[in-house]
């Protein structure tokens, strides 16, 4: 999959009436423009309860994460900030894929790449190296089947390292998602009309 380091020049539309902030880690604080509209960036609460349960589950120090549907990075830029390696931001939107890339110039944290692609096209090329985590928050009209069809494509392009964790952000009125086999579901957790779905991966089946 091709991308573009976060170091591009150029603006960035954004909305300087919304942001949200890193809540922990060497950026903690730190403040995130947002896009214009279209997104909903993960509210500050859910994002401090999401990264408590999974630094419990694995160590972010060194950790390779794939953020889909990335909008402003809130959950890319926090895993980075505590201490992930590498950050692949997969965005479809244009405008949102610049403030992505003005967040990560102001942050200057280092390993994030931006990729101005839908979901469905990016994981449908192999993966340059596995994930050890991967966030997909896909907007309201994405529908179960596409977000399936996303999840198989991630397991069968190799984005999941081995006992990698894939974390799902829905409206909490949404199913869980669709697993593919390799995928184990884990846990699911409502915050308010949100709603977030683990599963791990336990590698390729047959």
């Amino acid at each position: 999959m091709s991308g573009v380091a976060a170091g591009g020049r150029g603006g960035a539309a954004c909305d300087h009436g919304r942001v949200t902030r890193i809540v922990a880690g060497v950026a903690g604080g730190r403040r995130l423009q947002v896009p214009p509209r279209g997104t909903r960036p993960t509210s500050d609460r859910v994002r401090e309860a999401l990264f408590s349960s999974l630094e419990a589950l694995i160590d972010l120090d060194g950790a390779r994460v794939l953020d889909l549907y990335a909008g402003s990075g809130a959950l890319g830029f926090e895993a980075l900030s505590r201490g992930a390696v590498s950050a692949v931001f997969v965005e479809s939107d244009k405008r949102a894929a610049d403030v992505l890339r003005a967040n990560a110039r102001a942050l200057g944290l280092p390993g994030a790449t931006v990729v101005n692609r839908s979901a469905e096209s990016a994981v449908a090329d192999p993966a340059d190296q596995p994930c050890d985590v991967v966030f997909a928050d896909p907007p309201y009209a994405v529908t179960d089947e596409q977000l399936g069809l996303v999840l198989d494509g991630l397991v069968r392009h190799g984005w999941f390292a081995d006992g990698a964790l894939a974390i799902v952000e829905r409206a909490a009125r949404s199913p869980e998602p669709i697993w593919p086999g390799a995928l184990e579901s884990l846990r699911s957790k409502r915050y308010g009309d949100t709603a977030l779905y683990w599963a791990e991966y336990r590698g390729a089946l047959g």
